[in-house]
């Protein structure tokens, strides 16, 4: 389905967009950060914070690290703001790229268990359906933050993974 080498590009490619994402968020004032726009997770820093809960929820699953706790209703207000949500998204982001720079091909092709406390039970998926699962949630959400930057009058991040920089 996936390989390795596919999952350590989406590895670089979600560092990317999240060094990008945070100079457009790190320029917005509080008050723009905060407003509630009717997204499903109401205001750019909830949907930054989910964006973020989410990734780290997988990553601990995956590589079997510390995960955020709570669920997806906490996942809002993982951060206060982004002097908090800055360097945990680093962390995490980092994470995310040891964790793809270990992964072979052949472990991919296994299945993967873990709790769901959405569902209250175990579930067991692909491995390479999971890892395929992260990677599209994060798509999904900064595309939303995006909408919400431009609503607010902002730049946003350059998002079309043919312009990934070689070197990034």
């Amino acid at each position: 389905m996936i390989t390795g080498a596919y999952v350590r590009e989406m590895a670089r490619y979600n560092c990317w967009q999240n060094n990008q994402l945070n100079g457009f968020l790190q320029a917005l004032p509080d008050q723009e950060l905060t407003r509630d726009r009717g997204a499903f997770f109401g205001s750019i820093m909830g949907t930054a914070n989910h964006l973020l809960w989410g990734d780290w929820i997988w990553i601990s699953r995956f590589d079997k690290g510390p995960g955020p706790g709570g669920g997806i209703p906490d996942s809002v207000s993982v951060c206060a703001g982004m002097s908090d949500w800055l360097p945990l998204r680093d962390t995490i982001d980092a994470r995310i790229t040891r964790w793809a720079e270990t992964l072979g091909d052949q472990e991919l092709n296994g299945p993967f268990t873990w709790y769901s406390a959405a569902k209250e039970a175990d579930v067991t998926k692909p491995y390479a359906q999971c890892v395929i699962h992260m990677f599209n949630h994060q798509t999904h959400h900064r595309g939303q933050l995006h909408q919400m930057l431009t609503e607010a009058g902002s730049q946003a991040p350059v998002s079309d993974l043919v312009f990934l920089p070689e070197d990034f």
